[in-house]
């Protein structure tokens, strides 16, 4: 009995400590690899290179632009990882005057050419043909490190030097449609739940008379709330395109009514199906959707699985499948428990977040992926490879059983894609668009 008692303590211990550890912030790559890159706020050194086609090139030609350089070269495994994205970018941000240049370290015109051909790279490309290290550009820009961007602004200093593209998605995103304003845009509503009224808010198009459109259900996540700019740049652009919205708060969270310690993954399922009865019954609703982020990705799997023939369409933003191996392992974000004798509560992280045992008990046997197998249609699964509260493989799963899913990784990204949230939203809406419209 002395030996149980001991195995467990320690195995609680080692749980806490992992549970800490994955919420703790870590240095980015720009820590290790752009440590002697050009700073923010200084002159850019202007150079000037020939292209690849044997043309004179200046950067001070472009002044008054906002101007992206991108380091790479033809022979780099890594640059040729990321070209699909700079391409990407460039094509994206050419439409606000933006211009790209890539800066090539290669040493073979031909090998250059063939690989600006093979990722479709069309922007102004230029190289010193000296190998990297010897190049005088690598030393003016203290280019240490292949791929990596520099954003040059139109007075010609340097905005943002990094070896990741999301930081220059997300700086050109808020320099060009401006950065997140949140605002209770929308009617709000009150919906009985499955314990007690839930608050939700609702953004429509305008729409003619006796014209319909298309309807998505957000869901939030543990300890979340309806607000917030994950949930709202998506309705946002979905409004913009025609496509109305829901967001509302689960029992217990948010302005909506019942005790957080009450709530359990089973009766979100029943607020999340009184949602979707009651905009089905709306008039101008053509069809239904689903998005879920975390745990309520769980529950938008699981409601979609129970109303396979209402829904239309189903996005999950790191569906968090681990809530249930987390209760049989008993450890819920930190907080251990016994998992086969659970307390009443289990005190998370102010005095009204407590876990409720009825939590625990319910998650602990929750057939998350068995019930989510009977929805079979549209689906997007948006994850990071760098979450560590939800490792991906949990949404993996789901695009697996899913047959005709999307599946996006997103490399760095953490639980709450905050390294860049636009390109999430972004990936979310336009699947939801094209889904729907």
């Amino acid at each position: 009995m002395k030996t149980r008692r001991l195995l467990w303590s320690v195995a609680l211990l080692l749980s806490a400590t992992i549970g800490r550890a994955q919420f703790a912030p870590e240095p980015d790559f720009d820590s290790k690899y752009a440590t002697e890159l050009v700073k923010a706020g200084v002159q850019a050194p202007d150079f000037k290179m020939k292209t690849i086609d044997g043309k004179t090139f200046k950067l001070s030609q472009l002044k008054g632009k906002t101007v992206v350089l991108d380091f790479w070269a033809s022979w780099c495994p890594d640059c040729r990882k990321d070209a699909p994205e700079v391409v990407r970018l460039h094509d994206a941000y050419k439409q606000f005057g933006v211009e790209f240049v890539g800066v090539s370290m290669d040493t073979d015109v031909e090998a250059w050419r063939k690989a600006c051909q093979q990722f479709g790279i069309s922007y102004t490309q230029v190289s010193e043909l000296k190998k990297f290290k010897e190049t005088d550009i690598a030393k003016a820009y203290g280019v240490k490190w292949i791929p990596s961007m520099v954003v040059v602004d139109k007075e010609g200093k340097v905005a943002l030097s990094t070896v990741l593209t999301y930081k220059v998605d997300k700086y050109l995103k808020e320099l060009t449609t401006g950065t997140y304003q949140p605002g209770a845009k929308g009617e709000r509503i009150s919906i009985d739940g499955d314990h007690g009224k839930l608050t939700a808010l609702i953004q429509k198009p305008q729409l003619k008379a006796g014209e319909q459109c298309p309807m998505v259900v957000f869901c939030h996540g543990f300890g979340g709330s309806k607000d917030g700019p994950l949930f709202e740049l998506i309705c946002d652009t979905l409004q913009a395109h025609g496509i109305a919205s829901i967001r509302f708060d689960f029992n217990g969270h948010g302005e909506s009514e019942g005790r957080f310690e009450d709530m359990t993954v089973p009766n979100e399922i029943e607020d999340a199906k009184k949602v979707v009865e009651y905009v089905r019954d709306l008039r101008y609703v053509s069809k239904v959707a689903l998005v879920g982020h975390s745990q309520g990705g769980v529950v938008a799997a699981m409601t979609a699985g129970k109303l396979a023939e209402d829904i239309a369409a189903v996005a999950l933003m790191a569906p968090a499948g681990v809530l249930r191996d987390d209760a049989i392992r008993g450890s819920t974000f930190g907080k251990t428990y016994n998992p086969l004798d659970p307390p009443e509560f289990v005190q998370l992280w102010g005095p009204n977040q407590r876990l409720g045992r009825n939590y625990i008990k319910t998650a602990f046997t929750l057939p998350i992926y068995e019930t989510a197998a009977r929805y079979q249609g549209p689906a997007l699964i948006v994850h990071g490879n760098g979450d560590r509260v939800v490792p991906y493989t949990y949404g993996e799963r789901f695009h697996q059983q899913w047959k005709g899913s999307e599946f996006v990784m997103q490399e760095y990204f953490d639980h709450g894609f905050s390294q860049n949230i636009y390109r999430t939203t972004d990936i979310v809406s336009d699947f939801l668009i094209r889904t729907l419209k």
